[in-house]
């Protein structure tokens, strides 16, 4: 009888076996999980079986936060780990480190179911997602800090829109842990949005990867998260040819961070080009502008002068003046006809002289009323008959040089 040994130098010794098979160190196998249960350390619990065995299986907690998609019961998965023994129960188990999905079908099967439920929810309803601003003046960034993604965003927008205030909310995009950061990160985002600075709009990103790699952004939770969001959301979430459950919600899909970055922020060329455009269009205004307001200062100005007090003495003047020069004319011209008619009076005077008419040998005849009339010299008798006739009755008197 050989010498006997414990259980645990037993358990030992097959753990070095195990150890030592190269084989049981790295491989991979195919299997449906069973009786999948979370501890509360966080390391995971499960069998995989075939039809004719069963493999007692477990993932660590920190295995189980690099994977965006874990499986369920019933799940057909590849594991890939080692085979160890257990001490304590001297029993060996897969200790897994990777887990994916036997085949694209399964995950995409749990994508449709995902997509039909919410579409009934009301999710992907295109007459509620809202337009992104033209100018925005602040946006919130949700990735990953140390992402290549958030460095490509910030690129694109500080070339396009250097102006743009960008405030960074952090949180994982991949692992178990990833989907309810991502809702915490999305809720922050709009808290800080309504009670410190209005945010235009959040910019949901990730880099691109694997179905696996992608998953939390399939992830229902998110999907209502970014549904309640109060601020817009433009997602850009993986390559141009990935779609995710998040990329339906959002109310912008963009295929890449990079495009994403581009529909958020404004292309400052363009804009210097709509604002040379419009200080032309601001310059020929302004100059048709002060065209017409010159114009019509003009206007006034002559308007002024036409009313003004001065103008109106000078036009007074005027007007006094030419009356002046017409009433002169007047007053000349009667003076002229005045002196005139005395000019005439003054012959008339002159004939009628008694001296004169006397010295040229005239007749003086008075009538009775008193009014004197001349005779020609050497008139007749029968001529101052005459006239005595026609006139009435006259006083003749004869004047005759000859006589004294």
């Amino acid at each position: 009888m050989t010498q006997p040994v414990t259980v645990s130098s037993l358990n030992l010794y097959l753990t070095q076996i195990f150890e030592r098979d190269e084989l049981l160190r790295d491989l991979w196998i195919i299997g449906e999980v069973s009786n999948w249960k979370r501890a509360a350390s966080g390391h995971v619990y499960f069998s995989l079986k075939d039809s004719g065995s069963t493999l007692t299986a477990l993932m660590w907690k920190s295995h189980t936060l690099a994977h965006t998609w874990l499986p369920h019961d019933g799940d057909q998965i590849i594991a890939h780990g080692y085979v160890g023994v257990y001490p304590e129960r001297g029993q060996y188990q897969l200790y897994v480190n990777r887990i994916q999905p036997a085949g694209r079908g399964q995950l995409y099967a749990e994508f449709e179911a995902l997509k039909a439920r919410l579409t009934m929810a009301g999710l992907f309803d295109q007459n509620r997602k809202r337009p992104l601003p033209q100018r925005p003046q602040c946006i919130g960034i949700i990735t990953s800090a140390d992402a290549a993604a958030l460095r490509d965003i910030l690129r694109v927008l500080v070339m396009r829109w250097p102006l743009l205030q960008v405030i960074l909310f952090p949180t994982l995009v991949q692992g178990s842990e990833a989907p309810a950061q991502i809702v915490a990160a999305l809720r922050t985002a709009n808290h800080y949005s309504a009670t410190v600075t209005p945010l235009d709009t959040l910019l949901l990103a990730r880099g691109g990867g694997s179905i696996e790699d992608l998953w939390a952004f399939n992830d229902e939770r998110v999907a209502y998260a970014i549904f309640e969001s109060p601020c817009p959301v433009i997602t850009g979430i993986g390559h141009e040819t990935d779609f995710t459950i998040a990329d339906f919600v959002a109310d912008v899909r963009s295929p890449t961070p990079s495009a994403a970055a581009a529909a958020v922020a404004p292309d400052r060329a363009d804009a210097l080009d709509q604002l040379a455009t419009r200080r032309e269009w601001l310059t020929r205004r302004i100059a048709q502008q002060l065209q017409h307001e010159e114009q019509r200062l003009t206007h006034h100005k002559l308007r002024l002068q036409r009313i003004a007090p001065v103008r109106q003495l000078d036009l007074r003047r005027q007007q006094l003046d030419h009356r002046l020069w017409r009433l002169t004319a007047i007053m000349q011209r009667k003076l002229e006809r005045w002196q005139e008619q005395t000019k005439r009076a003054n012959i008339r005077l002159v004939a009628l002289s008694p001296t004169d008419v006397l010295r040229r040998g005239y007749s003086i005849v008075q009538r009775s009323d008193g009014t004197i009339i001349t005779a020609p010299p050497m008139a007749s008798h029968d001529e101052l008959l005459t006239v005595h006739a026609a006139g009435g009755v006259y006083h003749v008197r004869t004047a005759d040089p000859h006589q004294g």
